[in-house]
């Protein structure tokens, strides 16, 4: 099939992005979790009380932060670990807050965070550079909302016709 013009030409990420939750730096880590847990979430944005961006924070950190360093280093470590003490893993996450979890300042990489006006191959650029799972979308300076590599993958690949519909 030849298209004459890019179906996604004119789709931005103001109109890929999702209304999905966001916790503040002092937010409780527990309930973090939970709300990626409960969600599915493959992070959450960290917003300042303005509701400016200041972070994402991937579920891959929260486990970071829960599995101890010796399994992170040796996953075969694992095999031996009673379940009592696997279970307490998630402990760890009790009386911390968000901004625990976070990398430390020299270590934090760049923010994943487009104006709402960006391409969405520009998305999918930034997510890719960054590793990063999930961008936040801005308008002027405040989130308008989270747009995940899932949701973005399912738009290239539908308006390529490589989702099989074709």
């Amino acid at each position: 099939m030849i298209r004459s013009a890019p179906i996604l030409s004119g789709v931005r990420a103001r109109d890929l992005a999702q209304d999905l939750p966001t916790v503040r730096p002092d937010s409780d880590a527990l309930a973090a979790a939970r709300l990626i847990a409960t969600h599915r979430l493959p992070g959450v944005a960290v917003v300042d009380a303005d509701g400016g961006p200041v972070a994402v924070l991937p579920a891959s950190q929260v486990l970071r932060f829960v599995v101890p360093t010796y399994i992170q280093d040796d996953p075969r470590l694992a095999l031996v670990v009673d379940e009592a003490t696997a279970d307490r893993c998630a402990g760890a996450l009790t009386g911390t807050r968000v901004r625990d979890l976070l990398p430390a300042r020299g270590q934090r990489v760049e923010l994943a965070a487009v104006d709402g006006a960006a391409t969405a191959l520009h998305c999918a650029a930034l997510m890719a550079r960054l590793h990063s799972p999930l961008v936040v979308v801005t308008d002027g300076g405040h989130v308008r909302g989270l747009l995940t590599a899932a949701h973005l993958l399912e738009v290239l690949l539908s308006a390529s016709g490589a989702d099989g519909s074709e």
